[in-house]
């Protein structure tokens, strides 16, 4: 077969790692002396391999980062040996089969987001759906999804993840809206996903935040006894980058 017909049969078929390593991987089967099931398994792996990276790129987009954070960009050294164990263990993703969730407190600047992100950015490597928000905006989104009818269509987004991050929760008291709308949140992703919930408040206070105890006993009884708990205390990151 001419080189130019296999080409364009590869083409044709999308396989556009194997028209890129095409060449390369003849030459290589040459010199090594390869056979023909040799070759084709690494032509094969060369287009698996771009299709991997092509899907953890769409999950990351669809992820919806603040910013590409990762742990390797993250200075455990700061924390305690114990935190920092703890947070290796989680990269393993462990608590994703487990649908586990996780709440990451502490003050201002000391790496809770950074944390999450990174968490999440790992998830989406394991293959994991991950969708990442700030509690203020999922609220708003919510809010404003009541004026045209689509209240269950943005809901739905949030509790199909098998990963959701909640970002700043507890900034301030809730309605009894919003209220109801994470307790529903909660009761939805109950050992069928994970939460990642980032808080300057300690779980402990987080029942203040609810109009009514009921409620706020029913989501944190599903939330928090289900969680890995990190308290993250060090100097601000912000305040180490702040101009002289």
């Amino acid at each position: 077969m001419e080189k130019n017909t296999l080409l364009g049969q590869l083409k044709k078929l999308s396989l556009f790692a194997m028209v890129d390593t095409l060449e390369t991987r003849a030459e290589q089967a040459i010199e090594e002396g390869l056979s023909h099931q040799e070759w084709l398994s690494l032509l094969l792996q060369d287009e698996q391999e771009r299709r991997d990276n092509q899907a953890l790129q769409r999950r990351i987009t669809l992820a919806k980062f603040e910013h590409l954070q990762t742990f390797e960009g993250l200075d455990l050294s700061c924390y305690p040996l114990k935190v920092q164990q703890k947070m290796r263990d989680l990269k393993c993703g462990h608590y994703l089969e487990a649908k586990q969730n996780i709440i990451i407190m502490g003050p201002t600047g000391t790496g809770k987001t950074h944390l999450a992100q990174a968490l999440g950015h790992d998830a989406c490597r394991q293959g994991k759906n991950v969708r990442f928000i700030r509690a203020t905006l999922m609220w708003r989104e919510l809010y404003a999804s009541r004026a045209v009818n689509k209240w269950e269509q943005v809901f739905k987004k949030f509790k199909q993840a098998d990963l959701l991050i909640l970002d700043d929760f507890g900034l301030s008291a809730m309605s009894h809206t919003q209220a109801e709308e994470i307790y529903e949140l909660v009761a939805e992703c109950y050992q069928k996903s994970s939460i990642i919930v980032t808080s300057n408040r300690v779980v402990e206070h987080w029942i203040e935040l609810f109009p009514e105890a009921t409620t706020a006993n029913a989501t944190l009884d599903r939330l928090a006894n289900n969680a890995h708990q990190l308290l993250l205390e060090c100097e601000s990151y912000r305040k180490k980058t702040r101009p002289a």
